[in-house]
């Protein structure tokens, strides 16, 4: 009756110092377990006399009764006693505002450029930065002895192919799915191995435009990169478009903006489908017509922003990009 007792006695002492679950289950388990203390008394009962075993297995009955109440009563007292709300938060605090990315300048200005087309309705059409010479050059009636062919002025694969020097890539694949009446454009990465400086860099990024139907003039080409050109740079923007040369438009231009007083800018290029750019993806000559254009971001972008250099664009300089 003594060690039942102690055991008594301890365990209502330990009990009584039990804040948690974990102190609960521990409890539990040295004393209420298969091997713990009460499981140690029943043990014994098999080695007591006759006489005894009895009485104190009843005793032991008991003693565990009595733990099993004890242990309830605890883990409802700990189950309900207020939880420490810790400290209180003041609601009138600043908050802490998080880091807010934002668009890169140059996805700006070709997400604008994309929104003022698809207003005149214009779709926007991606296609491979790793093309053929076809797609590149052949389809667009630049010949074989073209400078621009040459392995100085194009990035070249080993197996045969390039990096597209111009979105215009886009167009003839287009051209070679569908019939007219086209009306789209194609932004995207470029690349021509010139020497890095300023206003240069072997990677940029141009949109390109087509429209083709059976009666398109050169009045419409001139309409809709005004308009452009507004949106762009304000209604009261001069615009001038003198006669150039290109292999896959004719007649072709060069469009420039009047930048301050007397000072003419160059600001894309522009024509008439070349007859031999539609025999080349199926269209007959005589039955369509259509109009190409395209132009550079980064040099849009710069002169938007006044921007000095292109290479501000690519070094991630956040100190530069978060300006926009």
């Amino acid at each position: 009756m003594s060690t039942i007792q102690q055991i008594l006695d301890e365990a209502s002492k330990e009990l009584s110092g039990l804040t948690n679950a974990e102190g609960i289950e521990a409890f539990r388990i040295r004393f209420l377990g298969k091997k713990g203390k009460i499981g140690e008394l029943m043990a014994r009962i098999p080695s007591l006399a006759p006489a005894e075993r009895r009485q104190f297995g009843a005793d032991v009955n008991k003693l565990k009764s009595e733990l099993e109440i004890q242990l309830a009563e605890k883990k409802l007292a700990i189950s309900e006693a207020p939880r420490n709300p810790g400290p209180v938060l003041d609601m009138t605090l600043p908050a802490i505002a998080p880091h807010a990315g934002r668009l890169h300048p140059l996805r700006q200005t070709i997400d604008e450029i994309m929104a003022i087309f698809s207003r005149m309705g214009f779709e926007s059409v991606e296609g491979p930065e790793i093309e053929t010479e076809f797609h590149n050059f052949t389809a667009l009636n630049i010949p074989l002895q073209h400078a621009s062919r040459d392995a100085f002025d194009t990035f070249y694969t080993t197996q045969g192919r390039l990096l597209r020097s111009q979105t215009s890539t886009v167009q003839i694949r287009i051209m070679q799915k569908r019939k007219p009446p086209l009306r789209m454009i194609a932004p995207g990465r470029v690349y021509r191995p010139d020497t890095v400086d300023a206003s240069h860099s072997f990677m940029f990024h141009q949109i390109e435009g087509l429209m083709v139907d059976d009666k398109v003039s050169f009045s419409d080409l001139k309409g809709i990169l005004h308009h452009t050109l507004r949106e762009l740079f304000g209604k009261d923007v001069k615009v001038r478009f003198r006669p150039h040369f290109f292999p896959f438009t004719e007649p072709s231009v060069e469009v420039d903006l009047l930048w301050g007083k007397n000072r003419w800018l160059e600001i894309l290029g522009a024509g008439m489908v070349h007859p031999k750019v539609f025999e080349a993806v199926g269209y007959d000559p005589a039955e369509v017509q259509g109009f190409a254009f395209g132009m550079g971001v980064e040099r849009l972008a710069m002169l938007r922003y006044g921007i000095p250099d292109i290479r501000y664009f690519y070094e991630n300089d956040r100190r530069f990009l978060r300006q926009f």
